[in-house]
């Protein structure tokens, strides 16, 4: 797993809640932003957070609540699509925002709540 790319704890577990930072599709040491479309940082932003919530035990099942931000409304689709594929009819609660910019010129991040495992 990649370290944070800013003063951030990647993932919290408060009273049986994991809350996850926003995950870009970034990967490498040190993280790079994956070249390619929003499809693709999509997909490795959830591999990301797939590989955050299994450092505490848990999967995307787990997940209830999801934020997701994307630079172009655009996207949204394609970013259905790959959400719909991610979580198949286990689908938590979303939202979608449009926003001005994100970290490292990313074009969508995905930001979660789960459940712990425990």
């Amino acid at each position: 797993m990649s370290k944070p790319i800013g003063p951030y704890t990647p993932v919290v577990e408060v009273d049986g809640w994991l809350i996850c930072s926003g995950q870009i599709g970034v990967t490498g040491t040190p993280p790079e932003l994956i070249s390619g479309d929003v499809a693709g940082q999509l997909r490795q932003a959830f591999a990301n957070l797939t590989e955050l919530l299994e450092t505490k035990g848990a999967t995307l099942a787990n997940v209830v609540k999801m934020t997701v931000f994307m630079v172009d409304m655009a996207d949204y689709s394609v970013m259905n699509e790959i959400y719909a594929e991610c979580f198949g009819e286990t689908r938590p609660a979303r939202s979608a925002v449009a926003v001005a910019g994100l970290p490292r010129g990313a074009q969508i991040e995905l930001e979660a709540w789960a459940r712990s495992s425990d």
